[in-house]
């Protein structure tokens, strides 16, 4: 039994000692200041790597801003280049049709030289006799017909390389159409990549952002496409500056050729009918004069015949003067001077008439060779009538080249606007 006015109780716990308190406090002391010690070193730590990551990031930002404003800059540079060279395409193709059409023309035009020719030497053609010849307007005219055919051979074959050009044109145009719609989308996308931040929606995380698109490219092979497109635009262009040359220079060629092959025929015609005409008139002189020697030899046929028979009435009465002194009788029938006489104006009788037969025999053998001859050259004179009435008509035919599209202008003045091409500079009244 305790001897204590108080009880006391105590925990059932072990007790420390108070050096062990002390000892336990010093630890405790010691490991805040480590962890405090700690704690101060990762917040500047963390500090350190905040600033730097942002700092990082924001660089990073930066720099890739700038690229991608440096490439939104490169773009609108081949834009640029794209646009002018699309436009120029556009220009070309419309200037190239407007050149095929005005060729196209010109060769439809060319069916009116054609069908004068062709009609001018059938008409030709009709000719009869000897007047049908091979001469200079014959050779003219199918000279003239070899070079239509010849000229619309020509603008054919110009007009196969133009609709060819323009179809390569039309495939250039596609492509540099094709190539500005991806330049202007990437363009758009690039431009508002610059605009993004993390305030702006849709902003999250991505599967795989880091892979290689499908179907992409290096930027040297970008670089060298668009090159390659610039340097094929413009050797296109300048074929298709050619070509319209080529177009140009053919159908003025053409036109002058055929239009001095015109003019030759022309006076080739013109100078076959004054030759026609010279002889025409020639033949129609012959022909009056053959119509007066007929005439006179017509009526030296009837003298002579007149004279043959005043002849054969005098040889009967020399004949019956003869006869009739036969009739004598006796002594008196005898060979007198009278009888010689009359016997030698029997035999001059006699030749005389048969001198005259020959004579008359004659002037109609002449009579008839220059009815044969007269009927000759009436039948040459109709001919030739016939052949320069043709020629008049072939020529009369050819008018129709001076109107239309080969026709030219009515007036000097205008000939020479349209030679210095100069219709539109000029007001219009």
């Amino acid at each position: 039994m305790s001897n204590s006015a108080v009880p006391s109780f105590e925990k059932p716990l072990q007790h420390l000692s108070l050096p062990d308190w002390h000892s336990r406090l010093n630890q405790l002391k010691n490991v805040s200041y480590s962890k405090r010690t700690d704690a101060f070193e990762l917040r500047q730590t963390a500090r350190n790597l905040r600033n730097e990551t942002t700092i990082q990031t924001y660089w990073d930002t930066y720099h890739n801003n700038d690229k991608i404003s440096d490439r939104a800059a490169e773009l609108e540079r081949w834009r640029e280049t794209m646009r002018i060279l699309l436009q120029r395409v556009c220009d070309e193709i419309c200037a190239l049709k407007e050149e095929k059409s005005l060729t196209e023309r010109d060769l439809d035009a060319l069916i009116t030289p054609l069908t004068v020719v062709t009609e001018s030497i059938s008409m030709r053609d009709c000719r009869l006799g000897s007047e049908l010849t091979y001469d200079e307007g014959d050779t003219e005219l199918k000279n003239e017909l070899c070079i239509v055919e010849n000229n619309q051979r020509l603008l054919r074959d110009q007009n196969q390389g133009a609709w060819q050009q323009l179809n390569q044109l039309q495939e250039i145009k596609f492509k540099l159409e094709l190539d500005l719609n991806d330049k202007d989308e990437a363009q758009a996308i690039d431009q508002h990549q610059l605009e993004v931040d993390k305030h702006c929606a849709a902003v999250t995380y991505k599967t795989d952002p880091t892979r290689v698109p499908k179907n992409s490219c290096t930027y040297s092979n970008w670089l060298q496409y668009c090159e390659e497109l610039v340097a094929l635009t413009e050797k296109t262009l300048s074929d298709s500056a050619a070509v319209r040359e080529s177009l140009f220079a053919t159908r003025e060629k053409a036109r002058n050729i055929l239009k001095a092959q015109q003019d030759r025929t022309s006076h080739t015609l013109r100078k076959r009918i004054f030759e026609t005409q010279r002889a025409r008139n020639e033949l129609e002189y012959q022909q009056g004069k053959m119509k007066e020697e007929m005439d006179k030899c017509a009526s030296e046929i009837e003298t002579l015949e007149k004279h043959n028979n005043e002849k054969m009435e005098a040889l009967k009465v020399v004949e019956t003067r003869l006869e009739n002194r036969a009739q004598r009788s006796g002594m008196e029938l005898c060979i007198d001077e009278s009888y010689h006489g009359l016997c030698d104006e029997v035999y001059k009788l006699r030749d005389t008439i048969k001198i005259l037969r020959e004579k008359i025999n004659a002037a109609k053998t002449m009579y008839n060779s220059l009815h044969d001859l007269a009927k000759q050259v009436t039948q040459d004179l109709e001919n030739k009538q016939h052949a320069l009435m043709t020629d008049i008509r072939s020529l009369d035919l050819r008018s129709r080249l001076n109107t239309g599209e080969f026709g030219g202008k009515s007036t000097q003045t205008d000939r020479n606007i349209h030679l210095s091409r100069l219709e539109d500079e000029i007001p219009k009244s």
